[in-house]
């Protein structure tokens, strides 16, 4: 479904899994520095909510598309509404996704498919679709990915951890691909951020205690800035930075050894 301010054509910032956390973050600070939005989640009351918000600080509705983003068919579905709505989508915010903790052997299989459908398929369905109009635009594209997908693998989370990796390994790609095109594609790499993602992951209650956090503000913050100076990999915190320079130098068993563990007590 999608709403529709009427009049000429819009040039929108599309943002994915925009309901909460990271995402509706994401809408906050494009709002604010004058993009006109169009948002993408499942949850239609939680989409109009954050758009009234916006609407109310900004003066400008962001077009609602209410998708799950699992199904074959929604970023066809996306483009076709973009399309009726007159909406032409510039910069692309790729940031839908979600984990779960425990080992592949118990993990339900759909579950875990899932996984993959949300976090590598529909990105690459709706990057690949909609970046025609994007490079038209000389345009940019933010991919969520995580500190994790530096990581050689992540026992416990391996789902997870391997779909963020391609994710990073995507974009460093596309961007080559994109250099000569005036598109820019950026890859935002958070570590432990407190948002619904850790229950939906089916963490521990106490799972970010003692842990060096960033708040999911200024993730976004840092992933607007990151991407409008047109940095390929934008990894807020000094404690994901220095994480992020030392893993290729530890040896990859230690490193397993240590995330499983890792694991282990967040349960």
């Amino acid at each position: 479904m999608s709403e529709d301010s009427g009049g000429g054509e819009r040039r929108v910032t599309l943002i994915t899994g925009a309901s909460g956390g990271i995402g509706a973050d994401l809408a906050r600070v494009f709002a604010r520095r004058g993009h006109d939005l169009a948002l993408v989640a499942r949850s239609a009351d939680k989409l109009h909510l954050l758009a009234d918000e916006i609407e109310s600080s900004s003066g400008r509705r962001p077009l609602i598309l209410t998708f799950d983003l699992t199904r074959p068919d929604a970023a066809e579905r996306i483009a076709a509404d973009l399309g009726a709505a007159r909406a032409n989508p510039e910069i692309l915010v790729n940031n839908a996704g979600f984990g779960l903790i425990g080992d592949v052997m118990d993990l339900d299989r759909d579950d875990q498919l899932r996984i993959i459908d949300l976090n590598v398929r529909s990105l690459v369905d709706i990057t690949s679709r909609l970046l025609p109009q994007i490079r038209a635009s000389r345009g940019k594209i933010l991919n969520v990915a995580s500190i994790a997908g530096f990581f050689p693998g992540g026992p416990g989370m391996t789902i997870y951890y391997a779909s963020k990796a391609f994710v990073l390994s995507f974009s460093r790609g596309l961007a080559q691909e994109l250099r000569n095109d005036g598109v820019t594609v950026s890859a935002l790499c958070p570590g432990a951020t407190p948002t619904g993602f850790q229950e939906r992951a089916g963490f521990g209650p106490h799972i970010l205690r003692g842990v060096p956090m960033t708040k999911s503000i200024e993730v976004a913050e840092a992933g607007y800035r990151g991407l409008m100076a047109g940095k390929r990999e934008i990894i807020p915190g000094w404690f994901n930075k220095l994480g992020a320079a030392v893993l290729p130098f530890a040896p990859k068993d230690v490193i397993l050894m240590l995330i499983s563990r890792v694991q282990q007590k967040r349960r």
